[in-house]
């Protein structure tokens, strides 16, 4: 059975596009079966994966409105295992069209069971909103990856972003869990970088992943040459670490 994991934080700039792309690429060299699905209308998970957004015909967006199969519009990339639903700006305009649509929160959900047994992971994008397309992707979650900026600003949305997930469990998913928040971006020769870490650890306790994700300039760069970081360079600090954190996703669930 599949597992279904959103990374969402509405706060722009943690590192939640980052953290999909190279997640899913770390699950798939680990011959696991993923899918990332491409929620947000930027579409730069496709970007990152080497995806050409300005090619693609068919997107999520014409699965999400009835105009397409999903099996038609899933796309492969460089590496093998991983396979991407991609979007593109187009996607803009299925919030507007969804908005009158009955049961409109559960059209990813239905667009995943149709292919979910094709697949060890999904893994989802969303936008930096709370947003129709975001909640359409916790509603379509077994689970949340919250990645966290080391920073006090970021501290302090989450706390909203809680709030959120409680909303949504308790009126559209009840079976939505948080998978685990992971610091992103951390420099330990910062001092508010360390204090934020220990202060997330005291307080969400095992919620939080071992892995940190560094502040690293080889997985910044990665995205402009359309690769994760693993195929870009496997030995820097933001490609171990992404690797790191899909081992430790993957041994979890045999626990």
């Amino acid at each position: 059975m599949s597992k279904i994991v959103t990374v969402a934080n509405q706060k722009g700039g943690v590192g939640k596009t980052t953290t999909a792309v190279n997640l899913a690429a770390s699950l798939a060299v680990a011959e696991k079966r993923t899918l990332l699905i491409d929620m947000d209308p930027q579409a730069n998970a496709c970007s990152g994966l080497g995806v050409d957004k300005t090619s693609i015909i068919t997107t999520i967006y014409d699965v999400l409105v009835g105009d397409a199969q999903v099996e038609d519009v899933i796309v492969g990339c460089e590496i093998k295992y991983l396979s991407v639903l991609p979007s593109n700006t187009n996607l803009i305009g299925a919030e507007i069209e969804l908005i009158a649509e009955d049961e409109r929160e559960l059209k990813l959900k239905r667009v995943i069971a149709a292919i979910a047994q094709n697949y060890d992971y999904i893994i989802v994008d969303c936008p930096p909103s709370l947003s129709l397309l975001t909640l359409n992707a916790l509603t379509a979650a077994n689970e949340v990856l919250i990645p966290l900026q080391c920073e006090f600003y970021a501290m302090e949305g989450l706390g909203q972003l809680m709030q959120s997930i409680r909303l949504i469990q308790g009126e559209l998913n009840p079976g939505l869990k948080i998978g685990g928040i992971l610091l992103t971006m951390f420099d330990g020769r910062n001092n508010l970088c360390r204090q934020v870490s220990e202060e997330i650890r005291t307080h969400f306790g095992k919620k939080v992943f071992q892995t940190i994700i560094p502040r690293n300039v080889r997985l910044s760069e990665a995205p402009s040459y359309g690769k994760p970081a693993l195929l870009y360079d496997i030995a820097s600090s933001g490609a171990r670490a992404y690797l790191d954190l899909a081992h430790e996703i993957i041994q979890r669930e045999r626990t």
